[in-house]
């Protein structure tokens, strides 16, 4: 359960510097980053991932005011202020704090509720443009937030992650699949299969600390938010190919399809877009795999299928570095990576790619040197371990 009162004695300060302490109910919400462990640009072609929910999130405060105004305080940037009374999307919002707060306000007039004023403060120690999916987080903890100001039935954790999606696409702007909001919205470590509307999902109990790793994740020093544009050439591109053989999404469709067309389309489509689709049914493979090794607890053969899911994405996938581009951070950032390794742990891209982070699982006695090699040649704070936590989003009255 959420730690309401440590939240509280956190932000405190925060509702009472924008004179927002009142006699009502306050109301506390935790939402937490996540990592893509496995599945890179599956979930969007309705296959499958493993995702876990991240031990650094966003914490909010929020309370009941008397206008039909949302006001929301973000620790560091500017506030946000909408009116309740108009919430289809805004085309001048588009990629903007304010499009999420809205786009949510929105999902959850469209359970039955009834829209109210509320004020809201919070703060993160997720790193931002880091592929950690704050954006993920803002959208659950407003979801929770609202779920709970403003009554109405309980919302489960794939609808909520269902609403944040929507929310990302139609409102913000940003093409996305569903794994990070249902990975913020479950917590913990979960296998994810896309294929049907609603996702199936199982859950794992483990740490990978107990096995000797800890997850690292380095910023690589380049905001991946500059990369929207080659982001959704990716899904673009697959389901291009897709509709090629006769479905809407890779899992609509047989590899072997492909193959019978092989020269056609890359002939048609380009063999980039011929070999993301590739990229899809080698990935799709290791996940499967990579689940079945961390339900067994082998360890060695999960970090040497992690290896191999990373060479999948930096050679056919090819969301590593960007052509054309004069510098290559990330590609430079895994060089370095692998080099500190030297083959006792893995790593890969992180997430959507083209700059964010790159993910490594590091001996547990090697970490402090591999995070201070990482620094110093990307940026002290670059890199930083994490653990997987239990709780996804939620919400509870102080």
């Amino acid at each position: 359960m959420i730690d309401a009162r440590g939240v509280f004695d956190r932000l405190g300060p925060m509702l009472a510097e924008h004179a927002l302490l009142t006699s009502d109910p306050v109301l506390a919400v935790r939402s937490p980053a996540r990592s893509e462990i496995a599945g890179n640009h599956t979930d969007h072609e309705g296959g499958r991932v493993i995702a876990g929910a991240l031990d650094r999130s966003i914490e909010c405060l929020a309370v009941a005011n008397d206008g039909l105004v949302a006001r929301v305080f973000s620790e560091g940037h500017k506030p946000v202020e909408i009116a309740l009374d108009e919430l289809d999307p805004r085309p001048e919002e588009r990629v903007t704090s304010a499009a999420l707060v809205r786009g949510m306000a929105a999902q959850l007039v469209g359970t039955g509720r009834t829209p109210a004023g509320f004020d809201l403060v919070m703060a993160s120690d997720i790193p931002a443009g880091g592929g950690l999916s704050s954006s993920a987080a803002y959208e659950l903890a407003l979801c929770r937030a609202l779920e709970a100001l403003w009554p109405g039935r309980p919302i489960d954790a794939v609808e909520a992650a269902q609403m944040a999606q929507r929310v990302e696409q139609d409102w913000f702007g940003k093409p996305c699949g569903l794994m990070d909001q249902l990975a913020v919205s479950m917590g913990g470590l979960a296998y994810m299969d896309f294929a049907a509307d609603v996702p199936q999902t199982q859950s794992l109990s483990l740490d990978f600390v107990d096995h000797g790793f800890m997850l690292c994740l380095t910023d690589v020093g380049c905001d991946h938010s500059a990369y929207t544009n080659e982001y959704a050439a990716v899904p673009a591109e697959m389901r291009a190919v897709a509709q090629a053989l006769g479905g809407e999404r890779l899992a609509d469709v047989r590899e072997e399809s492909l193959y019978l067309r092989l020269e056609e389309l890359r002939a048609h489509l380009g063999d980039r877009m011929v070999l993301r689709a590739l990229h899809y049914w080698q990935e799709m493979e290791l996940v499967d795999a990579r689940w079945e090794a961390l339900c067994a607890g082998d360890l060695g053969r999960f970090l040497l299928l992690t290896e191999r899911s990373g060479a999948s994405s930096a050679m056919f996938l090819q969301n590593v570095s960007v052509g054309g581009s004069v510098r290559q951070d990330a590609m430079v950032a895994l060089a370095l990576s692998t080099r500190l390794l030297h083959g006792r742990g893995a790593t890969r891209i992180h997430g959507g790619g083209f700059g964010g982070s790159i993910q490594a699982f590091v001996p547990v006695e090697e970490l402090d040197a591999y995070r201070m090699s990482m620094d110093r040649l990307l940026g002290d704070g670059a890199c930083k371990a994490y653990r997987i936590s239990t709780e996804g989003a939620q919400a509870q009255w102080l």
